[in-house]
Order: structure tokens, then sequence, then C-alpha cells
């Protein structure tokens, strides 16, 4: 594996669109069946049920907001927990909303933080004042007692917001699900000499998300000493730098991270053909950032050797100019570390036991890369041939080290060269980055590690061909949030699995451990390789132990470090 450390213009446009991957396998909506409403419109058409019909009042610290009642849920949309990050306040720390006078109305989503659409998500927006979360209630019957909180931040590092994300699931089995909004890409991103906050602006929003619902959660309901932060992918990896991080001390009380990566680094090649290696997928320098700052801002005519000044002219223009740069949003899909937010990487951090002790839940898909392979190859009409798994080889590893991998993983052993691709990364990238995180987090708080492997999970983008996708990245969280395209594909067995998830989600939520009537028994992660610890496999007609560390191969991998 390669890496520079301040990559040219064409790598971080390669990683940039690389990631594009990433953030559009990680939304369980699929903006892409249809186009025309506004994104805010459509949100509203896609989040507020039929049945919303009751008006509810809550008082937050801010002020009176108005939201509704669906069927047995109390449903509050865009309330503000944070300041416009507009004008001096773009690149700097989130500030405290302005109390309001009066009822605000909270019955409709918010507007989306800047973002630009994409093929398979054209959804986009220019408002800055974004920074609102939105909150589900469980059922008056179930909340005898303060609700536990569930705090979800979304997997789209550069696209989506937490209006997508239906938490009437998860609120049914008794817990209040709030999600949020964050600032993305180069909003959250940008990193200058002496800004402080470089780098971690969207890592910082999501912190005032959660003292918010500290300060807040007793009007609605839930229980501000119980709060747990969850999220998928890159919002899985936000979850590991909230761990880590000093100033998220006492925010939250347990974590979920589904397909994060926060001990994972990137081979060169493994999210396309020029993309170069990382040491970590998710955490740059603030060096790095600086770098990636200075690449992809140099066209908007604000360089100058004083930073400050820089600053100033980017704070002064208009959004859509911003959003014009190719690349702009992805490139920033990093946090930056060596700072006040995060004091020191992560991954040292987690393996130091240098991180808030609390339960962890923590898995992974069984078909983790397959999503990245098909949607760069097979799936789109580009077939990825013996020719092409030759040469990926070759990039990622080197020519002596890609002869014992493709002895271990020969094109005759897979139904075609992109499945052993995606075998490949899928066990050395993802499923030992998994293993390395779950390692480190047992040797000091309880961890229950999962594996979501149905390998007949509906995909929500709309993708051409026959690509066979398995149990691909993000395929499990339609089975915790309700979603409108995978839910009329579901079979009764997938809808069982899906009860079986919410089940274990809240219970672990509730007390810490996911345990409660009518689940199969799901033991804690027990750390090292002998004892082969228990990851549970959650499958339609399968939900047990299994050989996690057998199944990705990972004593070769293990060899090959």
């Amino acid at each position: 594996m390669t890496h520079r450390r301040t990559p040219p213009r064409a790598a971080v446009a390669a990683t940039a669109t690389a990631l594009t991957f990433t953030v559009l396998a990680s939304a369980p909506f699929a903006p892409s069946a249809r186009s025309g409403p506004a994104p805010v419109a459509e949100e509203a058409r896609r989040g507020t049920p039929a049945d919303a019909t009751t008006d509810e009042t809550v008082r937050t610290d801010a002020g009176l907001v108005r939201g509704t009642r669906s069927g047995a849920h109390r449903i509050f949309r865009g309330i503000p927990y944070a300041g416009a990050p507009k004008g001096r306040h773009r690149w700097a720390p989130p500030r405290p909303v302005q109390p309001w006078k009066g009822v605000r109305d909270a019955r409709k989503p918010g507007p989306l933080c800047p973002q630009v659409p994409f093929a398979y998500a054209p959804i986009s927006s220019t408002e800055e004042d974004c920074l609102v979360l939105n909150i589900t209630t469980p059922p008056v019957t179930t909340r005898r007692q303060a609700a536990p909180v569930l705090v979800w931040i979304h997997g789209d590092g550069s696209v989506g917001g937490g209006a997508f994300f239906d938490g009437r699931r998860l609120a049914e089995r008794g817990l209040v699900v709030v999600t949020v909004n964050y600032r993305l890409g180069v909003f959250g991103g940008l990193a200058l000499p002496g800004l402080g906050g470089s780098g971690t602006f969207g890592l910082q929003d999501q912190r005032a998300a959660l003292t918010w619902v500290r300060n807040n959660a007793r009007a609605f309901g839930g229980d501000p000493g119980n709060v747990t932060v969850a999220g998928v992918s890159f919002g899985a990896s936000a979850v590991a730098g909230h761990l880590t991080s000093p100033a998220s001390r006492g925010l939250f009380h347990r974590a979920v991270m589904a397909s994060g990566e926060a001990v994972m680094d990137m081979p060169a090649g493994a999210m396309g053909p020029g993309v170069p290696g990382y040491p970590w997928y998710v955490w740059r320098t603030g060096r790095e950032m600086e770098d990636i700052t200075a690449e992809m801002t140099s066209s908007l005519g604000c360089r100058d050797r004083r930073p400050e000044r820089a600053l100033a002219c980017l704070r002064a223009l208009p959004v859509k100019t911003i959003l014009k740069v190719p690349h702009i949003m992805n490139a920033f899909q990093a946090f930056g570390y060596g700072n006040p937010t995060l004091p020191e990487l992560p991954p040292t951090a987690l393996r130091a036991g240098r991180f808030h002790r609390v339960p962890v839940l923590s898995g992974a898909t069984r078909d983790e890369h397959r999503t990245f392979v098909g949607m760069t190859y097979d799936a789109v009409g580009r077939k990825f041939t013996e020719a092409d798994y030759r040469r990926a080889l070759r990039t990622a590893f080197g020519e002596a080290r890609a002869k014992r991998v493709r002895s271990e993983y020969p094109t005759s052993a897979f139904p075609s060269p992109a499945l052993a691709w995606a075998t490949v990364i899928t066990d050395r990238m993802w499923a030992r980055g998994t293993h390395d995180q779950h390692e480190a987090l047992a040797r000091h708080t309880p961890v229950y590690a999962y594996e979501f492997a149905d390998r007949d999970a509906p995909m929500f983008l709309p993708l051409p061909g026959d690509f066979d996708f398995g149990a691909f990245h993000s395929g499990d969280i339609p089975y915790l949030f309700e979603d409108e395209t995978a839910e009329p594909l579901f079979t009764p067995a997938q809808r069982r699995l899906s009860a079986t998830m919410s089940g274990y989600w809240a219970a672990f939520a509730r007390t810490g451990t996911p345990r409660g009537a009518g689940l199969p028994t799901w033991p804690p992660y027990r750390p090292g390789h002998a004892s082969r610890p228990h990851t549970q496999s959650l499958a339609p007609r399968r939900i047990g132990p299994v050989d996690y560390y057998r199944e990705h191969n990972l004593g070769f991998w293990h060899r090959e470090r």
C-alpha cells in the first residue's frame, strides 16, 4: 500500500469520487427513484405520515415547538439545536440557538445542509441554517418512566440529512429517537492554519446536538441519563470520534457503530482505479486537511498567504459558488485529528483504552465491498475482468503479495472476478478493520459484535444489471429505520429479522446489553483469537454465532500485515 501525505489534485479528486459511493450506499432512502420535488418538500412528503393529524406542543430551552401525533407517536421535525453557521459563523464552532417567541412550527422537516446532487441521490441544498434535529417519541403505553434516547448520526458525509430516517420502528420499542443534521463536506471539514475547529466542524455539530439532547430530553419523555449515540458508515466513524473526544464525555452512555471505519485503512485502488492508499480511511492529520483545503479551494480566488484573509474571502462566497467546485464535498469525507476535539489519532486512543468506557454494539455486513465494486463496474455496465483483477491486486498489494492473495482467492472459486475482488477487499479492509476495532474496544469495555448476513437484502439504489450485491454496505439500516423503498420488498422472514434487530437495538439502548424477552441469546465479545470471540450473525433464517475470524479468512490477512 502506498500513501501520500499531500495528495495531488488528481488523487484528491479520485478519492472524492470513490467516496461518493460510500455516501450513496449509506443512505436507506432512494431519492433517485424520482425527481422533481424540492428537497425539503420531498422530505416532508416522505417523512410526514398520513395519519399525523393532532398538534403537540412541547417547551424546549429555546421556546415552544409544535409537532404532530402520528398514531401512537409524537413527531417533531426541524428543531434547531444550534445557530445558523453562516457569514462569520461559517467554519466556526456551533453556537447556541437564539430563543424565539411564540410557538415554532416543527411539523415539517427543516432544510438540508448544503450539498450537491449525485446520479443516485438527486437532492441538493444551499441553505446554511440547517442545524436541526427530528424527534420521534414512543407510544404513551410504553412510557411508564423516562425513555432511553437514541441519537442517530447519518452516514452521508456529503449528502443526506436526519429527516430521511423514520424512527417509528425503534420508537415503537420504547425509545425516543433523535436524528440530526450536521455540516457536510467542505462545510464540515475545511481546515486552515490557525482556524479553531479545523477539520472537525461536523463533529462539533453532532456534539452540540448531543448537548441539546441532554438539556431537552425530559421535555419529550426521554432520559438524559440514558443516551445512546449511533451511526452508520461515516456516522459510525463519527461515533468513534466522540468515544475518543474529551469534549464529548458524559453526553452519551452507550454507542452503536454500524459498518464503521474507525480502525480501517484503505489499500491503493480499493475504492476504485487511481484512488491512492491511506493508512486510515477517515482520519487525517491537521496538515493533511489543510492540504486538501488548499487543493480544493484553489479555484475560488481566495488564496492568500495570510490564512485569516483567505478565510474571510471564503466566508464571503455564496454557497452556490463553493458547491460548483468539482468534488469539493466528497474530498472532505474525513475528520482531522491533533486538535482539541480529537487530540490524538482515534485508533491509537481506542487501542490504549483512552476513550469513554461505555458499552458498545458494533458490526458490519457480510459482503461490505460488493457495493463499491458493483457500483464501479458490473452493475453499471463495466465488466470487471480477469485482467482487472490481476491489476487491482498488484496495485493494492504489490507484485509478490498479489501472487499470494490471488492464490488464496482464485477467480475459479467465485462466480466472477468482480466478486473475487469484492471478497478480497471485504475481508482485508472491512472485516480486518472491524475485527481490530472489536479487539481494541473489548479489552476495556463490554462489546456486542454482529454481522448482518442477509444476502437477499433489498437493494434500495436503482442500479441496472443483475449484480449480486449480497449483504451489502448499509443494507441493514432499513431493517431498523422504516424505508418506503425497501419495506414493500421484505419477505415475512425479513420482517421477522427486522423485528428481532430493532428489539436488540432497543434493549441495548435501554440496558447496555442486547437481551430481552423473545430475543435469541447474544453473548458479549471476548477478545483474543484463540477463544474465537462471539459475533452474532443476523440473517432471516438464522440468528446465532458465526466464526467471523474464519469466515473472513483473517488468519491469512493477519499473516500478511
